[in-house]
């Protein structure tokens, strides 16, 4: 038993609040990058069109902040929401600024170095409570929402 196990659901004991959150995290990233890309489509008229040429640099600074902010404001973004899943930490709180800031740029270096994601798909479809490997480094967790309630 460790520390922090009366903290958040035990994954033998209460395996609702882990059940299928692999795959729900999936079709909430993939609901994300659609929301992301129809932000930054809705963007290019101010920047007259300019922002075209700068579109992959566009969807980075822009899905950097739409994560941060809708994590920050309900411990999920709005995919994740979508799908009833929710970020705890450990010592099951919700994430506030400062980590929703370091779970996106822990996300975000993921996805520069491959194989760092790679690593992270294999830890949440093999650990029990299905940690990335930003959640492992940051001590968080995504649970059911609706398990919860």
């Amino acid at each position: 038993m460790t520390d922090y196990s009366w903290h958040i659901p035990d994954p033998v004991t209460q395996p609702e609040f882990y059940r299928d959150v692999p795959a729900k995290r999936l079709l909430a990233w993939v609901v994300d990058t659609v929301l992301i890309t129809l932000i930054c489509i809705a963007i290019l008229p101010f920047t007259a069109f300019t922002g075209i040429f700068f579109f992959p640099l566009l969807l980075l600074v822009v899905g950097f902040a739409y994560r941060v902010v809708t994590i920050a404001r309900g411990s999920a973004t709005w995919g994740m929401r979508l799908v009833a899943l929710e970020f705890r930490t450990l010592d099951g709180h919700r994430f506030d600024l400062s980590m929703a800031f370091l779970h996106t740029l822990g996300l975000t270096i993921s996805f520069a170095l491959p194989i760092l994601q790679v690593i992270s798909i294999v830890l949440m479809l093999t650990t029990q409570r299905a940690q990335g490997l930003s959640d492992h480094v940051l001590g968080t967790v995504a649970l059911n929402r609706r398990a919860a309630a």
